[in-house]
């Protein structure tokens, strides 16, 4: 897992610093990329989408859950929050969790689950990866089945409803798209943020969550700020 979690873990070791302190001058190339080929966003016209790149399998998003949260609530009206879920980590589940989180949201039941989805992964052990003694990797990983009776439990989605709606042809289109888009920003590790489908934030140069945040309202300020010819 070390691979996937490393860049994040050190920063959420970290404690808060100041604002001032966080608000320090953003580089391109340094502290955030530019997207080479910006990709179009799924949020409504005239807002500024920021992205979580994210797996429900990832210890790392876990972690990060809480600055998510933080960073929902700094955002200005111009600018919401949407999460891309990652496969690229088979031996965790990811392909299985994107598969479930597609599935939710096609039923309308993801954004009210989030957090009780990680939850169920991390702390209660419903929908766990590992062992909570050994911290050794489950060789029976949870299946979509499992998933199935997690929402049916906590919204009240059929069983089988929520089954044969992650195997349709609806959500493996989705679940394409969500793969490709990965592979278009060029994401590796997670959790990774990317603004307004142009801006990656470089998780390897931030030093603290402060500064996280600001760059992020940096960004949607940068994206919010009328055109100039």
């Amino acid at each position: 897992m070390t691979r996937y979690v490393a860049p994040l873990l050190a920063v959420l070791s970290l404690a808060f610093v100041s604002v001032t302190q966080a608000a320090t001058q953003f580089v391109e190339g340094k502290h955030y990329t530019r997207i080479q080929t910006p990709r179009p966003t799924s949020v409504p016209a005239g807002k500024v989408e920021v992205m979580e790149v994210f797996s429900y399998g990832c210890p790392a998003c876990d972690r990060f859950a809480p600055v998510i949260k933080r960073i929902q609530s700094s955002l200005p009206p111009n600018a919401q929050m949407t999460f891309l879920p990652a496969s690229f980590n088979p031996r965790e589940a990811w392909p299985m969790f994107q598969r479930a989180y597609i599935t939710a949201q096609m039923l309308g039941v993801a954004d009210k689950n989030h957090e009780a989805v990680y939850q169920s992964v991390w702390q209660n052990g419903e929908l766990a990866i590992s062992d909570p003694t050994t911290h050794q990797l489950k060789t029976k990983l949870p299946t979509i089945e499992d998933a199935a009776r997690f929402y049916n439990k906590r919204s009240g989605v059929p069983v089988d409803k929520f089954v044969a709606t992650a195997k349709s042809f609806a959500v493996d289109v989705k679940v394409k798209a969500a793969d490709d888009l990965v592979r278009a920003y060029q994401v590796d590790s997670t959790p990774t943020l990317i603004v307004n489908g142009k801006w990656k934030l470089n998780n390897q140069s931030i030093e603290s969550i402060d500064q996280i945040v600001e760059l992020v309202k940096f960004l949607v300020a940068k994206e919010s700020a009328p055109a100039t010819s």
